[in-house]
């Protein structure tokens, strides 16, 4: 089975043996892929019916619940990891909700995709209209995306709250690294993974 490649850097970065709660968890293949390699014990955490039953199908621990009310049905350092992959841009707090899995979690795990980078850009600047990408898939007036950010505003953000980054993962579109992305992240990343604790 071929597996989400952001979800893969994530699994590297998550240790066996250990628990995690996956936020925004889709199908479940986030924990499939770390109960397969890394024997971890871990539960996902999904508002999307459709979802809840695919999670199901894939055998996997799934509560059905809405992560913006926040996590209070954990208690506090319940989790070795708390992952929240490529949802942060449709939570209504993002503050609230990565406080809630600091509190929960010894360390999170947040991605998301950059609105700062080139293609986002340029079609703004030529089209003059809300870019639709890989990434960022839907129109304005159907997009299930609230918070859009770049890169730079998550460091910001990260810096203003006293978030201690402690690795952090910016790809290309083929989920991959190259020197353009390292030299300027913000313009050709197109999606940003933070280890934060």
């Amino acid at each position: 089975m071929a597996f989400r490649k952001d979800l893969l850097l994530i699994s590297s970065w998550i240790k066996p043996n250990t628990t995690v709660l996956d936020l925004g968890c889709g199908d479940g293949e986030l924990i499939k892929i770390l109960i397969q390699e890394h024997s971890i014990h871990g539960y996902g955490v999904e508002i999307d019916l459709e979802n809840i039953k695919k999670s199901i199908k894939n055998k996997i621990n799934v509560l059905q619940m809405d992560i913006d009310s926040g996590l209070s049905e954990f208690d506090s350092n319940s989790f070795d990891y708390v992952v929240l992959a490529q949802s942060l841009q449709v939570v209504k707090n993002p503050k609230n909700l990565i406080d809630e899995m600091r509190r929960v979690g010894k360390e999170i795990i947040v991605s998301f995709p950059n609105m700062g980078h080139w293609s986002s850009r340029l079609n703004l600047l030529l089209q003059g209209k809300m870019p639709v990408t890989k990434n960022l898939p839907h129109s304005w007036y159907k997009t299930p995306n609230i918070h859009l950010c770049t890169i730079k505003d998550f460091l910001i953000f990260c810096k203003d709250n006293n978030y201690n980054i402690i690795e952090t993962s910016i790809t290309n579109n083929q989920q991959k690294s190259n020197m353009m992305v390292k030299i300027f992240p913000n313009l050709f990343g197109a999606v940003a993974t933070f280890r934060i604790n």
